[in-house]
């Protein structure tokens, strides 16, 4: 079982509103326009996952993520794929779709962020809220 955490950081302009993904980045602000971002400030991009997780990724498995806030959590699943990139520096993008960029982290994901709770998104939106992203599978 491959396990890695990632940390980040809410803003008060976090919406959660986006259809079809979840995007955490490590930049260090946000606009309005950035209604798929839920963390910023975070630990890791793509590039900084480890090498045992992006093997792990490059094949077709089914992975869970726990993001946690407080006592607050919120569990998805999705697909990696053997055309994944993970290059991208600053930013981690789950997708309910097929879409690969060097940003996707996974595919066909059972939520987005308009899936959330909105108890769960206002909590982002307190300064100095930390979010914890668990990957494993």
């Amino acid at each position: 079982m491959v396990i890695e955490k990632i940390t980040a950081h809410g803003h008060p302009l976090v919406a959660g509103t986006h259809r079809t993904t979840i995007e955490i980045t490590k930049e260090n602000f946000l606009t309005k326009k950035g209604d798929c971002i839920i963390g910023i400030k975070a630990s890791k991009a793509c590039a900084d996952l480890s090498s045992e997780l992006k093997r792990a990724l490059k094949s077709d498995a089914k992975f869970n993520i726990t993001f946690r806030i407080g006592y607050l959590e919120e569990k998805i699943s999705g697909f990696g794929s053997p055309d994944l990139i993970l290059s991208n520096e600053k930013d981690i993008v789950l997708r309910k779709s097929l879409h690969i960029d060097d940003r996707t982290l996974l595919i066909k994901c059972d939520k987005a962020c308009s899936d959330f709770s909105r108890r769960f998104i206002n909590k982002l939106k307190t300064p100095g809220a930390k979010l914890e992203m668990i990957i494993f599978y």
